[in-house]
């Protein structure tokens, strides 16, 4: 399973890109307009060193305008994936990138009859929503579920499953289980997934021990 980073701050990218655990990023306006960055500028610095995927989000609702603003998006860099909203029009405009073999990531979905609409409109990925799911006393875990066995019905229905409004380490733990292809995760719960104080406590008692000893390895 691939971990993207869900945030538009370059030096949190930086930093955990670092690790090699980071294959993507994720971006949406909301995550733009919290950096308080030129949305092109961050883009291209995002570009400028994450070799993966990195979705960028178109803001018109029309076909036209989804169009001339994820042509414009795509030519930032190679990797770049056109976000687009799970609209008729944004689902139209996921076929017309499809033939341009530009991808896309259909975003904002919350039941398996989208899904499978995305699919069938070649969408690259598709980002269905848990935690808002969650919020409203839903299950967001078993909309992955159903989207993964419908896609793997359909062999022929090449759109990856990527796991999106990632809350806590249960989703991302879940998503693995089901089998998800790609998990959006926020800096802070990316950083939650090597932190357990049985780790830390074991640490400091082998360090103990070992101070113990009056022995240095260098």
């Amino acid at each position: 399973m691939k971990f993207f980073l869900d945030t538009a701050d370059t030096d949190k990218i930086r930093d955990l890109y670092s690790t090699g655990l980071v294959d993507g990023v994720t971006t949406n306006p909301s995550l733009i307009a919290k950096s308080g960055k030129d949305f092109f500028e961050t883009l291209r610095e995002i570009s400028s060193f994450v070799d993966g995927p990195i979705s960028a989000e178109v803001t018109s609702t029309s076909l036209d305008g989804m169009i001339k603003e994820g042509e414009k998006l795509s030519k930032i860099g190679k990797n770049i994936v056109i976000k687009l909203p799970l609209t008729e029009d944004g689902l139209k405009a996921s076929n017309f990138f499809y033939t341009k073999k530009i991808s896309t990531n259909v975003t904002l979905c919350f039941s398996p009859a989208q899904a499978l609409i995305a699919a069938k409109s070649h969408a690259t990925y598709i980002s269905p929503f848990v935690g808002r799911l969650d919020d409203i006393g839903e299950n967001g875990m078993d909309l992955i579920k159903k989207i993964k066995t419908i896609y793997d019905n359909y062999p022929e229905l090449q759109t990856k499953i990527l796991v999106a409004s990632i809350r806590n380490l249960d989703h991302v733990i879940e998503s693995a289980i089901i089998g998800a292809d790609v998990v959006t995760i926020p800096p802070n719960v990316l950083e939650m997934l090597y932190d357990h104080p049985l780790t830390k406590k074991g640490l400091e008692a082998f360090l103990n021990d070992w101070k113990s000893t009056n022995q240095s390895i260098l």
